[in-house]
């Protein structure tokens, strides 16, 4: 079957990485330009600017002396920038007509801006480990073959400075001949524990920001006693960032584990579809230690190359006010009543497990093919 699948390479240390700094900087600066475009043909004709207009306009701009470092990113790379402006715009608008409140694309720090993307020209995959952009060769850590049909190549920096390339190919892949076992189970997400399964035991989350915060508590005094952009500040700025990207790496590395130990176990795994940034916003620090949306894509992405299949019921049926063994409703069910008594068959619940139990039964019910809503598939590897 055909996957859309995404290989990253870390690049080497070298002195011409400024090279593709600078163009990520150009790229940051061209996005910026585009924003300012778009937001002053609206205020001036009500209009949203048409993408073939903008593209045409800069394309323009490119040849005068104040904008020609512009080309160092290539042209590939201009077009990209625009296409996610215009899709931002379109969302935004599409979203205004469908009542949901967004904001529209807005403008970025250079120096916080992270990438740029090139299609089919502009770079040129050499013998062994190397590859040309735009006329400079790099080498990078190759730790697998790259197939041949690679849709774009995207430049990635990090908050360390480091420098990534993305690889997106779309490749037909064999799924890992692996024995189906049979098994299916719910998972509810929880505060205290990561996933309560329907059978099974209750998987923990080892909330590795919250391990480091004695550290980070630290790092972030000794930043703040520092003259701000004096060497000495960018060093400890630095060793902040690196507390965070610690805790990033070990959160994903733990994430493949468990997608793995999962998928291996059961062969359908229901979830409920909740509304991730509307739990960010309720509970804060500890939602976000627990990075829900990023476990969601990483299981969807091992489960397809298994053969395994995850699914999620409607955000809005009431799991956890509806009683697993005879579907009564509790309404009055509140958030901080962790096991209550069903006023109908009198069975006592433990909210979560009960919420697990109905999260399977739904999800194995309504289960079709034109039902199913797969994690995201394509992840980095």
């Amino acid at each position: 079957m055909q996957q859309v699948k995404t290989y990253k390479f870390k690049l080497y240390q070298s002195k011409k990485n400024k090279h593709l700094h600078q163009q990520v900087d150009i790229s940051g600066i061209i996005w910026n330009h585009s924003i300012a475009l778009h937001r002053r043909y609206s205020k001036l004709t009500g209009q949203s600017l048409n993408l073939y207009d903008l593209q045409k306009h800069l394309a323009k701009l490119k040849k005068r002396p104040k904008y020609a470092y512009w080309g160092k990113v290539g042209s590939q790379a201009i077009q990209d920038i625009t296409q996610r402006i215009d899709k931002a715009y379109k969302l935004f608008f599409g979203n205004l007509k469908r009542k949901v409140r967004t904001a529209p694309p807005g403008f970025k720090k250079v120096k916080r801006y992270m990438s740029f993307t090139l299609k089919q020209a502009g770079w040129k995959l050499l013998d062994g480990n190397k590859i040309k952009i735009q006329g400079i060769v790099y080498k990078y850590s190759k730790s697998r073959e790259i197939p041949a049909d690679v849709k774009t190549v995207t430049v990635k920096r990090d908050t360390l400075g480091n420098l990534y390339l993305y690889f997106v190919v779309q490749e037909e892949t064999s799924q890992i001949n692996q024995a189906m076992t049979g098994n299916s189970a719910g998972f509810d997400f929880g505060l205290k524990v990561f996933l309560k399964p329907s059978i099974g035991e209750d998987i923990e989350s080892p909330l590795y920001f919250r391990e480091a915060m004695a550290e980070l508590k630290l790092a972030q005094q000794n930043l703040a006693r520092k003259v701000k952009f004096s060497g000495g500040w960018q060093k400890a700025r630095m060793i902040v960032t690196r507390i965070y990207q610690t805790v990033v790496n070990k959160r994903r590395d733990w994430f493949f584990k468990l997608a793995h130990e999962l998928t291996d176990e059961f062969d359908q795994l229901y979830f409920e579809d909740l509304n991730m940034k509307g739990m960010q916003a309720l509970w804060g620090r500890k939602a976000g230690d627990l990075a829900r949306s990023e476990f969601m894509s990483i299981l969807g992405y091992v489960a397809s190359t298994k053969g395994k299949l995850v699914h999620l019921i409607d955000r809005f049926y009431p799991s956890s006010k509806t009683c697993s063994d005879c579907g009564h409703v509790k309404h009055d069910l509140k958030l901080s009543d962790r096991q209550w008594a069903c006023p109908s068959c009198g069975v006592i619940h433990d909210r979560d497990l009960n919420a697990a139990l109905n999260i399977h039964r739904v999800g194995a019910s309504t289960l079709r093919v034109g039902n199913v809503r797969p994690a995201l598939t394509a992840v980095a590897v």
